[in-house]
């Protein structure tokens, strides 16, 4: 069964999203149209797919901890379900994004225009002048700019090095960064046909101020999103008692399940 149901979701995703591509194509004539109203249609849509057709919910925690306006977030990144959502959580988050995704039809486009930054990863040093030049230019027209810091999706369990480019818009925009626990892997699995039914779980952690040295920075980071998404995981799993040492962090955690 969640074979046919992943094959289901699979087709309805594409062709839905294809149709939605083809319903905004004319925004692309238009310089400095704003597409996000219907970037969050899109992702709203793909939510209720996901529900009603393979069974995944979502819920958020720490809720008091998402910012409104211009805003550093650093989320760890297991499924391309976490490419979709922060056009709900946020009123205007911009990806950091690598710039292979913007040779994707139709997509590409869309996608700078939704405020997107683009990162070549191939251009070294020149790389993060240019992510941190556009993310302060994106700030300033009050984006929060939603950066995965090992750089691309990692399975349920496993890490990759956090890399210099989250450490240099910390210190060079010097905001706080707010860091972000997930456990979208165990059902909408990296590069993986099936969807598992079970429920997301978003964590939103408390900021980590600005002004901290960029190495102790860099360990403070790695070190909360990893606890706490280990802690989702095992709470999703049932291999630990799942008790995140956030949970309890500035109130109850406001479930925003669709």
């Amino acid at each position: 069964m969640i074979v046919l149901r992943s094959a289901l979701f699979n087709t309805l995703f594409y062709g839905y999203t294809t149709l939605t591509a083809f319903r905004m194509a004319p925004l692309l004539l238009w310089r400095g149209a704003d597409v996000n109203p219907g970037v969050r249609r899109w992702a709203e849509g793909v939510l209720w797919l996901l529900e009603h057709v393979v069974g995944i919910t979502y819920e958020v925690r720490g809720h008091r901890h998402i910012p409104e306006g211009p805003a550093l977030i650093a989320s760890k990144h297991q499924s391309a379900w976490d490419t979709v959502t922060f056009h709900i959580f946020m009123a205007a988050p911009a990806y950091v994004m690598k710039k292979e995704l913007t040779n994707l039809p139709l997509y590409g486009r869309f996608t700078q225009m939704a405020g997107s930054i683009v990162v070549d990863r191939e251009a070294g040093a020149q790389a993060i002048k240019g992510l941190v030049r556009d993310c302060r230019a994106s700030l300033e027209t009050g984006h929060q700019i939603v950066i995965f810091p090992e750089g691309t999706r990692t399975t349920p369990g496993t890490r990759y090095p956090y890399q210099p480019g989250i450490a240099a818009l910390y210190r060079q925009l010097d905001m706080a960064v707010v860091p972000v626990a997930l456990n979208s892997g165990l059902f909408w699995g990296r590069h993986s046909f099936i969807k598992n039914p079970g429920r997301i779980v978003v964590q939103f952690l408390p900021p980590i101020p600005a002004g901290i040295d960029r190495r102790k920075f860099m360990v403070e980071l790695e070190q909360q999103i990893e606890a706490a998404t280990a802690a989702l995981i095992a709470e999703a799993t049932g291999d630990g008692p799942g008790d995140s040492p956030w949970d309890n962090i500035g109130g109850n955690p406001m479930d925003m399940s669709s």
